[in-house]
């Protein structure tokens, strides 16, 4: 038996394979978030204790023993630790916003664009930079009594494993003090941000991916461990995404579009990030957006429709929803991929009394489709497409977007996180698994030809709109 343990933002998980890739159960717990004022933390005891009693719970159920175990979980934020892995402060999430006027300042000024031409990482208020940047202006004293400023997954590492210090590994150490040539921290940037002075809490970067056996908590005494990448390309992995141009779309609460490349290309638009990964010279592209399956949801409660309903209302309203638009930028920190503009908000357009629940709903999951395509484009997909996510549920959602984007989905359900989490975690002990077999997609949809070609003429009224809304924000704040 192998596990996979991922530490989400809102719910922890671990998940049960055989040697073939079969998923034989999973174990869930949610963990909360605190919202306070644009602060967004967790309770790191909180979450470590979800981690261990999921893994209690999922090794009482299966009689097999375990043969090894890899981790993930969620990426950026700030994760203060001392030298045991405990706790000095609650964990910053990488949905804090406390940092936004800082990070607008660095937009100003050129050290934003600076750090991503030396990085290949657009930062963002919820990443390491800003909040690490932030907390020394005001809460010094955190900082001081900290050993180290990880990641999610590194803290439970070091708790399951009893590690002598902390460590990370190349996947979260990319946003944003690694450079993606080195693969070791660039000191300029840490200079720029103004944290020279705390460079000494960066974990060290473990590379390849740091292992130990587990203590006894959780997990049997002595099962072999790897501290995995973090959930992005630990779900690349999940879904067989290795190869130079083929690409996944993480249909969830965000939209994650990850392209596999060998091409460091740091030109063009500030935005986004390549994510080093375990093999030197092979990176991700990431388009990590903030339009997903959130909007949706926003629809849908202000509308009153269930989500049981959205299948049928998807299939009986017909593409271009009697001309309803919607551009789905409902965050309220605006969008970070593929472009940064912290103002854009959404709008919903060719609304009329006769516009029904359908049309919103057809209309909302269009123009979603819409901003996946160009998030695909700039991440530079040339290949195959998997998708994975909440978002899978939905068959209508997976053909209509198929439609949209124009290509063929393989569509990968599961614990796509947690099974690449094991595939890496077997690739660093040397264990034979057979990774085509792990990362077989639960089904192929194809596009309709008409129907794609309809949607092709509709994504360029979607940038065309994309613009105006970003030039009305540029005006705005002019």
């Amino acid at each position: 038996m192998y596990v996979g343990i991922d530490v989400g933002t809102s719910m922890v998980k671990a998940a049960a394979f055989d040697r073939t890739g079969r998923e034989l159960a999973v174990e869930a717990r949610p963990v909360r978030l605190s919202l306070h004022g644009g602060f967004v933390e967790q309770d790191m005891e909180e979450v470590y204790g979800a981690v261990v009693a999921v893994l209690d719970a999922l090794t009482a159920r299966m009689p097999e023993p375990v043969e090894l175990a890899g981790l993930t979980g969620q990426g950026d934020g700030v994760w203060l630790v001392d030298g045991e892995g405990r706790p000095v402060r609650p964990a910053a999430s990488w949905m804090d916003g406390r940092a936004h006027e800082l990070l607008d300042r660095w937009l100003a000024d050129g050290t934003f664009e600076t750090v991503f031409r030396r990085t290949g990482n657009a930062m963002f208020p919820g990443c390491p930079g800003p909040l690490l940047a932030w907390l020394d202006a005001h809460e010094p004293k955190s900082l001081d009594a900290a050993k180290a400023a990880v990641y999610c997954k590194d803290m439970v590492f070091q708790r399951l494993t009893g590690a002598a210090r902390a460590t990370t590994d190349v996947s979260d150490a990319s946003m944003p003090f690694l450079d993606p040539r080195s693969r070791s921290y660039d000191n300029r940037v840490v200079e720029l941000l103004g944290l020279t002075h705390r460079r000494g809490l960066l974990a060290p970067v473990s590379d390849p991916l740091a292992t130990a056996e587990a203590r006894g908590e959780g997990l049997p005494s002595g099962t072999r461990l790897a501290n995995g990448p973090y959930d992005l390309p630990a779900s690349a992995l999940g879904a067989g995404v290795t190869s130079a141009g083929d690409g996944l779309l993480i249909v969830g609460t965000c939209l994650a579009a990850l392209v596999a490349t060998t091409d460091l290309d740091l030109t063009g638009e500030p935005a986004g990030l390549y994510i080093s990964t375990d093999r030197p010279g092979h990176w991700l592209r990431a388009m990590p957006a903030m339009v997903g399956t959130a909007a949706l949801d926003w629809v849908l409660t202000t509308t009153g429709v269930a989500h049981e309903e959205v299948d049928t209302l998807l299939t009986d309203t017909p593409p271009g929803a009697h001309g309803v638009r919607v551009l789905p930028y409902f965050a309220p920190s605006g969008e970070r991929a593929p472009f940064v503009e912290p103002g854009l908000r959404a709008e919903l357009t060719g609304v009329s009394l006769e516009s029904t629940r359908g049309d919103l709903v057809r209309a909302t999951c269009e123009g979603i489709g819409y901003a996946a395509r160009h998030c695909l484009e700039a991440a530079g997909l040339t290949g195959s497409l998997a998708v994975c996510g909440g978002g899978t549920r939905s068959h209508a959602w997976m053909r209509l977007l198929a439609d949209v984007l124009g290509r063929p989905l393989r569509v990968v359900e599961g614990e796509v996180g947690a099974r690449g989490a094991v595939l890496a975690a077997a690739e660093r002990y040397g264990v034979a698994l057979d990774a085509g077999a792990w990362t077989e997609p639960t089904e192929v949809v194809e596009p309709d030809a008409g129907r794609a070609a309809y949607y092709a003429e509709g994504y360029r009224d979607h940038l065309a709109r994309l613009a105006g809304a970003r030039a009305h924000v540029a005006g705005r704040s002019a």
